[in-house]
């Protein structure tokens, strides 16, 4: 899988696992420190890249203005080795969800899954 890691969430662990998995990685940081937020999601959608953030304005973009958007994984309140151990098991649990573009909300002991027509929660 391919994925854009947002400035608030490029932690070099959470880099490594994902390098380790063998997925292609890149960090908002390499492309444009300074990027906007509009631009961040508009190179993931082009570039079919997941895009992994701790920041709500994603959903804004998303949900409010109805922008089109690739997969978005955003960690809620989570330390670096909690969003690792999550990354984990989003990899290992909800692949299919990661594939069909679907807005992931993780924090401690909560999954939302919000799919374009329905919310999961686990």
């Amino acid at each position: 899988m391919r994925f854009l890691l947002d400035a608030c969430a490029a932690s070099r662990s959470l880099r490594a696992l994902l390098d380790e998995l063998g997925h292609d990685v890149v960090s908002a940081s390499e492309v444009d420190p300074r990027a906007a937020d509009e631009v961040l999601l508009i190179l993931a959608r082009d570039e079919q890249r997941i895009l992994v953030t701790a920041d709500k304005d994603f959903g804004e973009l998303v949900f409010v203005r109805r922008l089109p958007h690739p997969c978005i994984i955003r960690f809620v309140d989570m330390r670096v080795t909690e969003q690792v151990k999550a990354m984990r098991e989003l990899l290992d649990r909800h692949e299919s969800h990661l594939r069909d573009g679907a807005l992931l909300v993780v924090s401690r002991g909560r999954l939302r899954i919000r799919l374009s027509n329905r919310v999961e929660e686990t």
